[in-house]
């Protein structure tokens, strides 16, 4: 029975490579298929990763916001009496402040670049970045500041330790280069001091408090903490929360997800029509050999198992070529491009594997119609 079911796919195998114009066009429209639907996912993948980039980097377990910050970047200034509101809450460990703010750095060529500047607790230094070079306690001299080496490092000029720059008019000295899990999204160096020193360098607004981070006792505690954030008008979540806020504005409100799923779609439909009629056209010129291998006995399951096996060896042959393919793209993109934003993740590989399995379902059902209609009395007759 074995053998007998590998020399069915072998012959499967042999009529699908036989015809290669036919062959090279089916899998040639699944590797398109596939490489626009995973090029159009990585990219908003990567939007999406660095849009939340604050959040992934600081890491903290609940923030606190106003409601209507819908993004990182788009940050509302909170009055004080809401960090002292926070720190009395039962069940909260700690609660500091964080400063997030944009500002224009003068390097020694006299050109100006700008950047995102984070703030950290002077006490704590919560939410700081890991060190490649340099010392955190270093933050603490005189016009301490830590760069992060990430896409958008070499805007600054690459600086090294101890390298100076201006900053609204005031010295910033670089006591340290950080690495971080994931680079903006606005193509801005981002650079990280004390609370303090941020908001004497950059103008801010009467409430200088972007965000406060809290550290609960115990994660069973962030439920009466959300709750208690609630009672006083503003917002508290969680840090997968947060990025999850942030995703959802980008794809529902800005209409880059709706463009991104709509390209996806419209590869969808291209890699089906191609696939479903190269198909099509495949089964009806072999439409006299299937109808010779029904006369010799062959039954229409064994025959439906090669259809099957033809449109999936073919897709799967066309997502691997359109994955690679995609992947070589985005590789060789970020070697040109630093802060080329795409990335390939597994939601996006399984959103393609489903895709093209329904692409090859379509296609076989497109054959399997056809060739359990043929008669070997009207093959031979012809």
């Amino acid at each position: 029975m074995r053998s007998l079911m590998n020399g069915t796919f072998i012959l499967a195998f042999k009529l699908l490579v036989n015809d290669r114009a036919k062959f090279q066009a089916l899998v040639g429209g699944i590797t398109f298929s596939t490489f626009l639907i995973v090029q159009m996912t990585s990219l908003f993948a990567g939007i999406l990763s660095r849009a939340s980039s604050t959040v992934l980097n600081v890491g903290a377990k609940v923030w606190v916001m106003d409601p209507a910050v819908n993004t990182v970047s788009s940050s509302i200034g909170l009055p004080d009496y809401v960090l002292d509101f926070v720190r009395s809450i039962e069940g909260v460990s700690y609660a500091v402040p964080l400063y997030s703010g944009g500002a224009l750095v003068k390097l020694n060529n006299g050109t100006y670049q700008p950047v995102t500047i984070i703030g950290l607790d002077d006490d704590t230094l919560y939410g700081r970045p890991a060190l490649e070079q340099g010392s955190i306690e270093d933050l603490y001299a005189d016009d301490g500041f830590v760069v992060v080496n990430d896409a958008e490092y070499s805007k600054l000029g690459s600086p090294p330790l101890k390298a100076q720059m201006q900053i609204n008019d005031h010295r910033a000295v670089i006591v340290g280069v950080a690495r971080v899990a994931s680079s903006g999204l606005n193509g801005v160096p981002t650079l990280y001091t004390t609370y303090k020193r941020a908001i004497s360098y950059v103008p801010s607004t009467r409430f200088t408090t972007a965000y406060i981070l809290v550290e609960p006792k115990q994660a069973s505690d962030i439920a009466a903490i959300k709750a208690q954030v609630a009672s006083l008008g503003y917002l508290a979540v969680t840090n997968d929360e947060f990025v999850s806020k942030v995703s959802n504005w980008f794809m529902y409100q800005t209409g880059a997800g709706t463009n991104m799923m709509l390209m996806a779609v419209i590869s969808f439909i291209v890699g089906l029509s191609i696939s479903g009629q190269t198909f099509y056209t495949f089964i009806l010129e072999n439409e006299s050999k299937f109808g010779a291998l029904k006369a010799i006995g062959m039954k229409g399951s064994e025959l439906v198992k090669m259809i099957l096996f033809q449109a999936i060896f073919t897709a799967l042959t066309g997502l691997g070529l359109g994955v690679g393919l995609c992947t070589l793209m985005i590789f060789i993109a970020r070697l040109r491009l630093p802060d080329y934003a795409a990335k390939v993740t597994y939601e996006n590989l399984l959103i393609a594997f489903l895709m093209v399995l329904i692409i090859a379902g379509v296609s076989s059902y497109i054959g399997v119609r056809r060739v359990l209609r043929i008669e070997p009395f009207d093959i031979f007759r012809g």
